[in-house]
């Protein structure tokens, strides 16, 4: 897949605020462990904690449930802190390799804010990576506000992921093949995910009930990511709060949500 350009990243961010009220948002980031057969001589490395063998898929999916970006090939067995700091895409986003614009004004504010791809509870929050507030039973109304935005939004890699089981159908057994054939594999699989979203009737077969998250997905989440956060990916989640509980960033549903 090409690396978006400086442009292409506005627009996906444009598309993300137009069409689920969320500004500057790179993407929406999720894995998963991808069941293959036991390979032979691996010993432990591709054995997981749900005692199963795995390679894991990392991806990136714009607003409108299109891969912007995998990284496939990580053992199953890594845990906490090795599959995003350790994949290419985690440290393309450390390192700011990525052609990622300057931090842009949030809509209707003069409050500028960083560009951010969104991810669950199980990776580590950044400056650029934001992630929910912990805890199920949050006190702070504003945080519970804020962790619906984030949700509401993220759901478009939930449902990418619950498409590519409904349309490839090797993810619903074992992969049986060589491991680095399962990587090209899996790349295929994305690659034909977007192609036949554009040019077929794939999303009217598929996308009609999109707003509700899709089931049935065999895919397995990875484990939470290690990495402390400092203060300024703090600092960045509660401008993000408090966009979101301002007249400038409230969308009128959003207190019936949660």
């Amino acid at each position: 897949m090409p690396q978006p350009t400086e442009e292409r990243w506005k627009q996906i961010s444009n598309d993300f605020w137009n069409v689920w009220n969320f500004p500057n948002c790179l993407g929406a980031l999720d894995g998963k462990h991808v069941t293959i057969q036991a390979p032979a001589n691996s010993g432990s490395n591709f054995f997981n904690n749900k005692k199963t063998f795995s390679v894991v898929l990392l991806a990136l999916v714009d607003a409108n449930y299109n891969f912007i970006a995998v990284d496939v090939g990580a053992y199953g067995k890594n845990s906490d802190g090795g599959i995003l700091a350790h994949s290419n895409l985690g440290k393309s986003l450390e390192n700011g390799s990525l052609n990622i614009p300057n931090d842009e004004i949030l809509p209707n504010t003069n409050i500028s804010a960083p560009y951010v791809v969104l991810g669950d509870e199980a990776f580590p929050l950044k400056t650029y990576l934001m992630r929910p507030y912990p805890g199920k039973q949050l006190d702070d109304l504003s945080k519970r506000i804020y962790n619906y935005r984030v949700c509401r939004t993220r759901r478009v890699v939930e449902n990418c992921f619950g498409i590519l089981v409904q349309k490839f159908r090797i993810f619903n057994r074992r992969i049986q093949s060589k491991p680095e054939n399962v990587d090209y594999i899996i790349l295929a699989t994305c690659v034909l995910h977007n192609y036949i979203k554009k040019y077929s009737n794939f999303t009217n077969e598929v996308f009609q009930n999109i707003n509700e998250p899709v089931s049935n997905i065999t895919l397995n989440n990875i484990p939470m990511q290690g990495g402390g956060a400092g203060r300024a990916a703090f600092a960045t989640r509660e401008l993000y709060k408090d966009f979101f509980n301002s007249p400038a960033g409230s969308v009128p549903w959003q207190n019936e949500k949660i």
